[in-house]
Order: C-alpha cells, then structure tokens, then sequence
C-alpha cells in the first residue's frame, strides 16, 4: 500500500506523518516513512541543491528535473522494494507535487510534466493521496514562525502559493477515489484523527494472533 501526503507548505505534513505511521503500525502493517525531495543519499545531495536560497536563479525547467532526479532514486532503491515486500510506505510528497508546484505554480504543461512523470516514476501511482489543505497565508505564517527550514519555494510570491494550492484542489476534484482532503486549518490532533479515519478506509486492521 502506497499512501502520500500532499499540501501547501506549511500545512502540517511533516508533523503530522509520524503519528500517522503509528498508527497504520497499531492495525498490524509494517510502515515506512519517506520524504520528497530527499530520502536517499543521492536525493539529499539534490534537495540540498534545490532548497538553497542562493539558487534563485534556478529556471523553472531545472527545478523540474532536479525534483524527477530525486524521484527517480527514491522510487527505486525505496519505494518499489518495500512496496514489493508488502511494507507500507508513506510519503511526504510525491509526484503530485510536481504538477501543484511546477505545474500550476509555475504554470508548466500539465501534460508535459505527466509524460515526464510517468517515466520517473516507472507508472507508480499511490493508493491513497492525502491532501492537507490550508489557507496559503495561515501556512506561510505557520513556516515562518515554526523556526523550521525556510527555502527557495517557501521564498516565492504569494500569488505562487495560492495557484499551488489552487492546483491542489483541482487535482483533488478530478480524482476523489484516490484524493481525501484534509483540512489541515484545524488543530493538530483533529488533523490527526482525520487523516487515521481516511487510511481505515482502504487498511483494514490486521487480525491478532
């Protein structure tokens, strides 16, 4: 089972995907945690590359394929492996990401990008996305005051934030039996409950004993 957490930034998914990892461990799976961009030596050295607020010079187009390079290895070396060994793996961010940010952030092709998606991905799509959606401005001031990583993307004009989260919706509605949206407005323990009552509706507890 493939399951990622998609959103704008500052809406909580980072914080919120470890309780939710314990909680998919209490129905009796195996559950690894995974990041985008990163989670592999080789994406780390790329998202550094990527988040560097002194890489604002950065072109749109190499924004793409930097975030697909790190993909790619992700997919690969962790992703695929685990999912092949029944392991639950839970993502922060994945491919969808690629068409909120770049796509209707940056206003890039949808198409274009999900050709380049498919390749990178090798045609692996989740089971269940998780959209933590919040108002663009209520997150920008959930980064800024968390103390936390504040990159390149984070840097990006408003209107930018609220396409991507615009695009996010979009791509929620287009496909509701993959998509839950999350509001991710209420506290984190809402959130929380939330998010477990949408995993329950595709992982069923495993029976004890």
């Amino acid at each position: 089972m493939f399951i990622t957490l998609e959103g704008p930034d500052g809406s909580g998914k980072s914080m919120q995907i470890g309780g939710l990892a314990e909680f998919i461990r209490s129905q009796g799976y195996e559950v690894i945690t995974t990041r985008e961009p990163g989670g592999t030596a080789i994406g780390d050295q790329i998202r550094e590359v990527i988040m560097r607020m002194d890489n604002k010079a950065m072109h749109p187009r190499t924004e793409i394929l930097l975030f697909c390079a790190a993909r790619a290895q992700i997919v690969s070396e962790v992703i695929k492996p685990n999912l092949e060994k029944g392991v639950v793996v839970l993502s922060d961010r994945y491919a969808d990401s690629t068409l909120a940010y770049q796509g209707y952030g940056h206003r890039i092709d949808l198409d274009i990008l999900r050709r380049i998606l498919a390749f990178v991905t090798d045609g692996l799509t989740p089971d269940l996305t998780l959209l933590l959606d919040v108002d663009v401005e209520k997150g920008l001031s959930r980064r800024h005051s968390s103390g936390g990583e504040w990159n390149r993307l984070d840097d990006y004009e408003l209107a930018f934030h609220q396409r991507v989260r615009n695009g996010y919706l979009e791509l929620a509605a287009a496909d509701p039996k993959r998509w839950k949206v999350i509001d991710a407005g209420n506290s984190p323990q809402q959130v929380q409950l939330a998010l477990q009552e949408a995993v329950r509706t595709i992982l069923k507890p495993k029976p004890r004993g």
